[in-house]
């Protein structure tokens, strides 16, 4: 992560984001921002793994599969 101060970040903004980078502004040698990039990359890995985990945890429930219907209903139930 690179380290920049307030009153440079200021004056050259467009010096601040290359390549998708987080960069830490910094004000008399203390944090004051964080510049992340607007979309993070993403992570198949864990993501994969939290939905092993979830799908674990569903199986040891033994719920059955889901039934978008019966949910729907329920959801309805007492509308106008």
């Amino acid at each position: 992560m690179r380290e920049f101060g307030a009153f440079e970040a200021k004056n050259k903004p467009g010096h601040l984001v290359e390549h998708g980078e987080e960069i830490m502004i910094t004000r008399h040698g203390k944090e004051v921002a964080r510049l992340v990039p607007a979309h993070g990359t993403i992570n198949r890995e864990a993501a994969r793994e939290a939905v092993r985990r979830i799908r674990e945890r569903a199986e040891t429930k033994k719920l059955g599969r889901f039934d978008w219907r019966e949910w729907k209903s329920l959801r309805d139930e007492g509308r106008p």
